[in-house]
């Protein structure tokens, strides 16, 4: 503690700086983006993931994701039955995933984020072609349930149970 500084300024100070440094950035997205095709898209664990919406089934979604340098990539439907346009190359909801998670990030950040060397004007999932490795898509899709099940929650300025580790007001205790 500095000698001008009293034992509450400090404190305060000391809070205000923890506070600063605990909270999840939340990113705006690049341009706005229709959820109906993909409602979640997410890069996490390595990986661009996200549950995309299949074309002929409205009752049906899929979990697809692109693994971070090795390209390789998944799809499959929530009960993890593989897709069925998933044979030699990428299927139609791995390439929706990605464009949509340009509209949500940015080119640049997707691709620093798969680690991916594009040249101006190049599309990205042209560069995805590490082949397919089957991964379990439970988390992914536990994940957006969870996001679906804050949207229905009435809009209140109360703590919600589940995030009650983060202090609205107050001395963290």
């Amino acid at each position: 503690m500095t000698a001008d500084r009293t034992a509450w300024e400090q404190q305060a100070w000391e809070q205000q700086a923890w506070e600063q440094h605990s909270v999840a950035r939340v990113v705006s997205p690049v341009r706005p983006r229709k959820l109906a095709k993909v409602p979640f898209v997410e890069m996490a664990d390595g990986r661009l993931q996200g549950v995309v919406s299949s074309g002929s089934d409205i009752s049906r979604v899929y979990v697809s994701s692109v693994t971070a340098g090795t390209h390789t990539y998944n799809c499959s439907t929530n009960n993890n039955r593989p897709c069925g346009g998933l044979y030699g190359d990428m299927c139609k909801h791995l390439r929706s995933l990605v464009d949509e998670a340009v509209l949500q990030y940015g080119q640049d950040r997707v691709a620093g984020y798969l680690r991916v060397e594009l040249a101006e004007g190049e599309r990205l999932s042209y560069h995805l072609n590490g082949g397919v490795e089957r991964t379990q898509g439970a988390e992914v899709f536990s994940r957006f349930l969870r996001h679906l099940a804050y949207l229905e929650l009435p809009m209140t300025t109360e703590p919600i149970a589940e995030l009650h580790w983060f202090p609205s007001t107050g001395a963290v205790g």
